[in-house]
């Protein structure tokens, strides 16, 4: 359906992360090793990015792929950052929103991207949807599944959730809605990542030693340090640790566990 990943560690080139690496980000968009559904990934792709000292990242999104982008691959060059967050896209149904919706989504210091389709849609979401203030859903980016998902994300993280409450409450309401949806989410602030394994792959690579890590879809290259993330899970990262819990055990609110800054 996607590719996403996202990466904590030493200042490192887009290219290094996204580019360089055998069985990169980018190569991932047209030949994904580990992808269970879907083929190929050129409806759209983005890069959310966080500069040192500043806490709101910034983003460069288009429409088509990213394998000929070649604005992407000058910036791949030169941009340099510790916290990243970019997916490639295989749009489940084909429509007119375009870049509006090309992950990451953002808000502030987050950015999020979905993997994955919820069955049924729209129609099973239409309950939660209805949930929401009439303010934030009429503020949807596109007209997505992806874009209500990260709706139902922000609205708790405005209320307060952690990173990781914030992402397990709407996947256990979505699975409940609709049966059969995919929901593996990833999110940061640039100092914590979330992410969730629901029906799609999802792996980490951790170094504490070098405060770095990387969670994706799928490893870049053949590290024998990756890590499989159980189906049904929740991940938070930070710089020098990773947690994983059954995402029925996540309590409502868990409060964030954040990082150092950049």
């Amino acid at each position: 359906m996607c590719r996403h990943l996202a990466y904590l560690g030493p200042t490192v080139t887009l290219g290094r992360l996204l580019s360089d690496p055998e069985h990169s980000f980018v190569r991932q968009s047209w030949e994904p090793r580990r992808q269970r559904h879907g083929t190929i990934n050129a409806d759209g792709f983005g890069i959310g990015w966080y500069a040192q000292g500043d806490p709101v990242p910034a983003r460069y999104r288009r429409a088509g792929p990213v394998w000929g982008d070649l604005t992407f691959a000058d910036l791949a060059r030169v941009v340099r950052s510790g916290a990243v967050l970019a997916a490639v896209r295989d749009a489940t149904r084909a429509g007119a929103d375009g870049e509006a919706a090309a992950a990451p989504f953002a808000e502030g210091r987050w950015l999020f991207s979905h993997n994955g389709v919820i069955r049924d849609w729209p129609d099973a979401a239409a309950p939660l949807a209805a949930a929401l203030p009439p303010r934030e859903l009429l503020s949807l980016a596109a007209t997505t599944d992806s874009a209500l998902i990260w709706a139902l994300v922000l609205h708790r993280l405005r209320e307060g959730d952690g990173l990781g409450a914030a992402l397990a409450a709407p996947v256990r309401e979505l699975a409940a809605a609709a049966p059969g949806s995919r929901l593996n989410l990833l999110l940061t602030d640039g100092r914590t990542i979330a992410a969730t394994a629901w029906g799609d792959s999802l792996w980490y690579l951790a170094d504490p030693e070098a405060r770095r890590v990387v969670v994706a879809s799928e490893p870049y290259d053949d590290d024998q340090r990756w890590c499989e993330v159980p189906d049904r899970t929740l991940l938070t990262a930070t710089r020098t640790r990773v947690d994983l819990v059954s995402l029925t055990e996540v309590p409502a609110g868990a409060p964030h566990q954040g990082d150092e800054g950049l």
